[in-house]
C-alpha cells in the first residue's frame, strides 16, 4: 500500500479540480494538558461540547463521500480523548489518511494501538532543544520537553521506518535563535520540521491559535535577524536537511511578521482555497472555514445531509464572504496545501516526499536518553546551553 490510504487518484483529483478537499482539519477536542503561550484554543472553543464517537464515525463517512484524502486529527490535545484510536481507525476504514498530532501526551499504549490500525503520520510540537525554554513556551509545565522527547523516541521505536513524522515549530522572538538547532535535531532522527509564526489577536476576538501576549510579536529591530534565520532555513533545506516548508511559504512568514501582505493566495484571486481544497471541523462536529472563522449557519458534518450541503451555492457563498475578508493566515497546513496545488516546484517536492518509496523518509531508532543527548550536543554546538 502507498503512503495515502485512499490512493493517489483521489488526491490527484483534488489537486487538479480544486473542488474536493485534499485535507480536512478535525479539531476533535478543545481540551489540553498544556497552556502554550501562542495558543488560545481552550478559550476560542470553550463554548462547544465534543461530538460523540458515533458522530465522529459519521463525520469520517461523510468526508469520504465528498472525496477527502487526508484528515488531521488535532485539538487541543487529541490524545485526551479516550476514543482517539477509534476515530483514527474510522478515518482509515473510510479510505482516508489520518495525520495525528500531539504535544507529547500520547502514551506508549495509544501509539501501539495507532500502529496496529495502520497509522504512520504524526506531528509533535517542538520549539526548542533547551528544556527550560520549551517548558516556558508550553505554559510553564516542568519536564514537558522531556516528555515530548520520550514520546518522539517511542514513535521512532514503534512506527514503520518510512513513516512521516514532523515537528510543528512555532516561530517567535523567544526561540528565533533555536530554529536551526531544531531542524538539525529533526534531521538527525529522521523527522521533519514545519514552521508556524506566532499569530496575534485582541482579547475581544479569541482565535484558536492566536495569542493575546504582545511579547510574542517581533520588534522591527529584530526583522533583519529574522530574515537571516529564514534564509538559513532555506539553505539547510537545500543542502539536505528535513524541512517541509517551501520558499513561497518561508517568504510569506517574513511578510506576515513584518506586516506586509502575504502572497500565497495570489493564484486564487487573493483568497484561500477553503472550502474547496480544505476546511475545518469544530469539536462539536460542525464545519468551519478554518480554525479561526465559523460559518454563519450550522453545518454538522456528521449529518446525513452534509455531502449535499457541501456542494450548495449557499455554503460556498458564505465561505467566500469570510475568505474574501481575511487578510491571510500563516498556520502552515492551509497555505502549504494551496502552494502544493498551485506552484510547480513545491508540488514536485511533496510528490517525491510522499509518493516515492525509499527516498526521504526514514526514522532513526534511538532510546530516549540517547535522543536527549543528541539534542544537548546540537544545542551546545549552537551556543544555546
Amino acid at each position: 500500500m502507498g503512503f495515502f490510504e485512499g490512493g493517489v487518484a483521489r488526491l490527484g483529483a483534488s489537486v487538479l479540480t480544486k473542488d474536493t478537499p485534499a485535507y480536512v482539519q478535525f479539531y476533535v477536542t478543545a481540551r489540553c494538558n498544556l497552556t502554550c503561550e501562542q495558543c488560545n484554543v481552550i478559550f476560542a472553543n470553550a463554548d462547544q461540547e465534543e461530538c460523540t464517537t458515533d458522530q465522529a464515525r459519521a463525520i469520517c463517512e461523510n468526508l469520504a463521500r465528498i472525496g477527502t484524502s487526508v484528515v488531521l486529527l488535532t485539538g487541543g490535545e487529541p490524545f485526551v480523548r479516550k476514543d482517539i484510536v477509534q476515530i483514527a481507525q474510522a478515518v482509515i476504514e473510510n479510505g482516508m489518511h489520518p495525520r495525528l498530532q500531539t504535544n507529547g501526551l500520547a502514551t506508549r499504549e495509544r501509539l501501539e494501538d495507532m500502529v496496529r490500525i495502520g497509522a504512520h503520520d504524526i506531528s509533535i510540537s517542538l520549539d526548542s532543544l533547551v528544556p527550560t525554554i520549551q517548558d516556558t513556551i508550553n505554559g510553564g509545565f516542568n519536564k514537558s520537553w522531556e516528555r515530548a522527547v520520550r514520546t518522539i523516541a517511542t514513535v521512532n521505536e514503534l512506527f514503520p521506518a518510512e513513516s512521516f513524522c514532523a515537528f510543528g515549530c512555532v516561530l517567535a522572538p523567544r526561540n528565533l535563535e533555536h530554529i536551526a538547532s531544531v531542524i538539525r535535531f529533526a534531521s538527525a532522527i529522521g523527522w521533519w520540521v514545519s514552521l508556524v509564526p506566532a499569530h496575534q489577536t485582541p482579547v475581544s476576538e479569541p482565535r484558536s491559535f492566536s495569542t493575546f501576549d504582545p511579547a510574542l510579536k517581533f520588534h522591527p529591530s529584530q526583522f533583519p535577524r529574522l530574515r537571516e534565520v529564514l534564509e538559513e532555513v532555506k539553505h539547510l533545506r537545500d543542502t539536505g536537511f528535513n524541512i517541509y516548508d517551501s520558499d513561497e511559504y518561508l517568504d510569506d512568514i517574513y511578510r506576515f511578521i513584518t506586516g506586509e501582505p502575504v502572497q500565497w493566495r495570489r493564484r486564487n484571486g487573493g483568497v484561500c482555497d477553503s472550502p474547496n481544497l480544505y476546511f475545518a471541523i469544530q469539536p462539536n462536529g460542525e464545519m468551519a472555514v478554518c480554525c479561526d472563522y465559523r460559518l454563519p449557519e450550522s453545518y454538522p458534518v456528521h449529518a446525513p445531509e452534509f455531502p449535499e450541503w457541501y456542494r450548495t451555492r449557499r455554503l460556498r457563498d458564505q465561505a467566500r464572504a469570510i475568505t474574501s475578508a481575511c487578510a491571510g493566515c500563516m498556520y502552515g497546513s492551509f497555505p502549504e496545501i494551496t502552494i502544493s496545488s498551485r506552484f510547480f516546484i513545491p508540488m514536485l517536492r511533496r510528490a517525491k516526499l510522499f509518493l516515492i518509496e525509499g527516498t526521504d523518509r526514514k526514522l532513526e531508532r534511538h532510546t530516549a536518553p540517547h535522543m536527549m543527548e543528541i539534542a544537548r550536543e546540537i544545542a551546545r554546538d549552537r551556543g544555546l546551553l
